[in-house]
């Protein structure tokens, strides 16, 4: 079989020639998801929102945390900062916990010859793009019920989302691509998705840590992320665009990269499959 196209105008092109398969793939996807239930897309909106609830109690209510050590802030501030952490850490965690299984989970894919593989990942962080946009209006509602404002800094969400997108379509497409030959690691991502959860910066600032400690969770670019969601739509601060643009030409490359590597290794799932 000869070996798929790698360079980057190549992956352009898969881009615009598969934008209509991936968007229909897409939306089959999300209907499918809450096809048969009673309440349907409903569901996109209880999950997180009971989530919230939950981690909300746990350390508002039985642990009596505060962020950053306010005494003033209300248990709506705290649930408020920890619902934007959260709706930007999933959409990694979500990408990283399906990307396992997207081309196992496809074998008569695989065996047509002039399907393009590639676009799975693309169809699963559409998917898990969708509910994080449902999750954001879910947000911004709360915000402006208990806060009474919105600030107009959210209208640069798009451009925090930019680089978590191109995160974890690299690490999607790398993944995937192993999950084919090494089928228990998806277990192991797990188990990595869990400690991620506790030292990116969601449930608590990044300024609680001694500096020493800052230094290295700063080297996790999800902690900047979620820090600069809350920034922009809770705070209603600008983003740090010097940061936010190296480290988007950064996942930019990681994302090539995943794609490279997706592109090399595809040749031999039919064999595995």
């Amino acid at each position: 079989m000869a070996e798929k196209p790698t360079s980057l105008i190549s992956l352009f092109r898969s881009i615009k020639r598969n934008r209509r398969l991936t968007f229909e793939m897409t939306k089959r996807e999300i209907q499918k998801k809450y096809r048969g239930s009673v309440l349907g897309l409903v569901w996109a909106l209880i999950t997180p929102l009971l989530m919230l609830l939950v981690y909300t109690f746990v350390f508002s209510v039985i642990l009596k945390s505060r962020w950053g050590g306010d005494a003033n802030e209300s248990r709506a501030d705290f649930a408020i900062l920890l619902f934007a952490g959260l709706i930007v850490f999933n959409i990694f965690s979500e990408a990283l916990n399906q990307a396992p299984y997207l081309v196992v989970q496809n074998v008569n894919y695989v065996k047509k010859v002039i399907f393009p593989l590639e676009i799975l990942s693309w169809v699963s962080l559409g998917g898990i793009f969708f509910h994080a946009v449902v999750q954001i209006g879910i947000l911004l509602i709360v915000q402006l019920f208990l806060k009474a404002y919105i600030p107009w800094t959210v209208l640069f969400v798009p451009f925090i989302l930019l680089p978590m997108f191109l995160l974890s379509l690299g690490v999607s497409w790398f993944v995937s691509s192993l999950g084919v030959f090494i089928r228990d690691i998806g277990q192991m991502l797990s188990l990595l998705t869990t400690v991620l959860l506790f030292t990116s910066a969601v449930f608590f600032p990044i300024s609680a840590l001694p500096q020493s400690a800052q230094v290295v969770f700063r080297f996790n670019p999800i902690v900047f992320l979620v820090e600069e969601s809350r920034n922009v739509m809770v705070y209603g601060q600008v983003p740090d665009w010097l940061t936010l643009a190296l480290l988007t030409v950064l996942t930019a490359g990681i994302a090539y990269a995943g794609f490279w590597w997706f592109q090399k290794a595809r040749n031999g799932f039919a064999d595995v499959l």
